[in-house]
């Protein structure tokens, strides 16, 4: 991994997306599954859970950068804009700083845009990379 180095994965999502979700974590909050209560609320629609889209900086760091075996250490996320059902975003991590090398851990910059290029999520992740014995970053 190299500084400046970025991946980023897109998804739409969909409203299966945000029923699974809730169904998995146990968050029924009506703004993200009842279309009345939501529509009353400051987003006037449903929306999906933050800890959704946060987690598609994970497959990025997961899937991509700096890929399988990698583990989270430390997460910062700023939300910034909601994502309703339909939206598409993109999650991209960038690193931004080598922390230890010889360890395999990186600062990674994480942020989330939507279709129209607006950050719906901004922050930071702390990740050990996997490496081999004695093999450097």
């Amino acid at each position: 991994m190299n500084l400046g180095e970025k991946a980023s994965f897109s998804k739409t999502i969909s409203e299966s997306d945000v029923y699974l979700f809730a169904g998995i974590t146990g968050d029924f909050n009506p703004i993200h599954i009842d279309n009345i209560a939501a529509g009353s609320s400051f987003a006037h629609s449903r929306i999906a859970h933050g800890a959704l889209i946060s987690g598609m900086v994970s497959t990025v760091i997961g899937m991509k950068l700096p890929g399988a075996g990698a583990v989270y250490m430390e997460q910062d996320s700023k939300f910034l804009k909601p994502v309703y059902i339909g939206d598409t975003v993109t999650a991209t991590v960038e690193v931004v700083e080598i922390i230890n090398s010889s360890k395999g851990i990186v600062k990674l910059w994480t942020y989330v845009n939507n279709q129209h290029n607006e950050r719906v999520l901004d922050g930071f992740a702390i990740i050990k990379a996997p490496i081999e014995e004695g093999e450097r970053i």
